[in-house]
């Protein structure tokens, strides 16, 4: 059985404990002690109005702690405000204390625009250190000889601090690059220039001076494989060849149809004279029988013009070949 006088004891060391919990979870207690370490001396009551104005003390301190230690002057309002910007402080005061090992020249201000404007502050002063090499892939380009040339490059950059905010980025580069490559292989008379000498590619190109408002300096265009492609003015001659010569078999077959048409007229024709023959043959007939009526025309002349006709046939007859002389009914 428990003492009665223990239970007031055991409530009242639960409800402290549950306060100290409570208080050491909103009042940062220890990260307070850490900064004092540090010689950083940040108050209590501003690491409590942090928490209030819904700021992690930690994202705060830790990176101040770290600036101050690097011997930069930096206060927690600007760390704050930062913060409350959506920027990403720890790494700003890694790239400021990388610029200021560098000996780059780098504010506050300048790394928390860069930061908000999206792009990693801390590369680009890495970048500003050791330059990045950017491989532009192939770019295919013909020569004024028809012969297409297969280019790739590898270019050497060094981020431009100063034009990081609203600079263009490697996407840009890479494309100027590409399009000077193909402006200088296009320029040259054979490709067997650009193959004895590939650093007229990379002088000219670098001659544009196509890191103009990029956030880089290019430093320099190296090329790195070239290779000789297919022979395009061949395949855009043969192609124009197939092309005339489908034209002309186009323009022949149509003098051929008009030709077939003219020739069907001239049939129509023929058959429509040969009607009007076979018309006016007709009316012989008719003339003799008017003739004996009138009396104009007698018998025997009748008769003589008939064996005329029947001689006529028959010497006809005599130049006729056999078979064609025989009815069609017997040539069947």
């Amino acid at each position: 059985m428990f003492d009665g006088g223990l239970i007031p004891l055991i409530f009242m060391a639960a409800v402290a404990i549950v306060v100290l919990s409570i208080f050491f979870s909103f009042v940062p207690v220890m990260l307070w002690i850490s900064a004092l370490a540090s010689g950083v001396r940040v108050g209590i009551i501003t690491l409590v109005a942090m928490r209030l104005r819904r700021v992690v003390p930690s994202r705060i301190v830790n990176p101040l702690i770290k600036a101050r230690k690097a011997g930069l002057e930096m206060d927690t309002n600007q760390l704050e405000s930062h913060y409350l910007a959506g920027g990403n402080v720890d790494r700003v005061i890694d790239a400021l204390v990388a610029a200021q090992r560098a000996d780059i020249p780098l504010g506050f201000e300048r790394a928390a625009a860069i930061d908000l404007a999206g792009r990693d502050v801390l590369e680009a002063v890495q970048m500003s250190v050791n330059p990045k090499v950017i491989e532009t892939p192939v770019v295919a380009a013909m020569a004024k000889d028809g012969i297409e040339l297969r280019t790739k490059a590898k270019v050497t950059v060094r981020a431009n601090i100063d034009r990081l905010v609203g600079g263009a980025g490697e996407e840009t580069v890479i494309a100027r690059v590409g399009e000077g490559i193909v402006s200088t292989i296009g320029s040259s008379e054979s490709h067997k220039d650009v193959l004895e000498n590939p650093d007229m590619i990379s002088k000219s190109v670098l001659n544009r001076g196509l890191d103009a408002g990029t956030a880089f300096e290019i430093l320099s265009i190296d090329i790195a494989d070239v290779d000789v492609g297919k022979n395009i003015g061949a395949e855009l001659q043969t192609d124009q060849a197939e092309a005339d010569k489908r034209i002309a078999q186009a323009k022949a077959e149509e003098r051929r149809a008009m030709a077939v048409a003219t020739e069907q007229e001239m049939k129509a024709r023929v058959q429509e004279m040969k009607a009007k023959v076979v018309e006016a043959e007709a009316q012989v007939p008719i003339a003799l029988a008017d003739a004996l009526k009138s009396g104009k025309l007698g018998v025997m002349d009748y008769y003589n013009l008939q064996n005329i006709a029947a001689d006529t046939q028959m010497r006809e007859s005599f130049g006729v070949p056999a078979d064609k002389s025989q009815p069609e009914e017997e040539q069947d």
